[in-house]
């Protein structure tokens, strides 16, 4: 059985693929508690279902990308054999996790993206920096979410230190919604020098940052 906040088909608004149709499977809980954080309806409530019943609702969408986010998916253990059936179907996944579980055990086919937190979400203690070292830079991405000039450059530090220029597919960087004036973002990034890639929320522009489902 899995928890699940929602399922529902839209456009993939983050990471390099932005733009794609994508289904969504967004599952219930996380522990992590960020200052900023865009998804609180997601930590408890939630519905009951079956793996087979959530693989009958993700083919009836007719998306072949798929995208397994929360809260945190990887908080729920059945989520690995979800995302192992996924894979098994051919779907290409995408797995949006907060950095605070291990990614050893996630289905080598699915795409990593990785949200290192930065200080001002209150929790950068808690990332789990074992999942940097399983990068693959075939597939897999990085996000920094970005609230202030201190959180910069955190995220520039944290990207030599472990090289994820090249130990990662892409390394983005995202504003906190409201939180940061996005053309000083946009000089940071233009002028580091580094091979990264700044990023917005495109489902926020379309439908607004309260939206659900969309």
């Amino acid at each position: 059985m899995l928890r699940v906040t929602e399922i529902f088909r839209s456009i993939q608004g983050e990471s390099t693929h932005v733009g794609r149709p994508c289904a969504f499977v967004r599952l219930t809980g996380c522990p992590m508690r960020c200052v900023w954080c865009d998804s609180e309806y997601t930590f408890t409530g939630g519905e009951h279902m079956e793996i087979k019943e959530v693989m009958e609702r993700v083919q009836a969408m007719g998306c072949r990308l798929v995208e397994v986010t929360g809260g945190d998916p990887l908080a729920q253990r059945e989520a690995f054999e979800f995302i192992k059936r996924l894979c098994d179907e051919g779907y290409e996944v995408l797995i949006e996790t907060g950095g605070y579980f291990s990614t050893e055990k996630v289905d080598e086919r699915a795409k990593i993206i990785l949200d290192i937190k930065c200080p001002a979400s209150g929790e950068e203690s808690r990332n789990h920096w074992p999942n940097l070292e399983r990068l693959r830079a075939d597939r897999d991405e990085v996000k920094f979410v970005i609230a202030n000039r201190e959180d910069w450059e955190y995220a520039r530090e944290v990207i030599k230190q472990y090289d994820l220029e090249r130990r990662a597919h892409s390394v983005l960087i995202s504003p906190v919604w409201g939180e940061v004036d996005l053309q000083e973002l946009a000089d940071w990034v233009s002028s580091s020098g580094m091979n990264i890639r700044l990023q917005l929320q495109m489902h926020k522009y379309i439908w607004g940052p309260e939206a659900r489902g969309v």
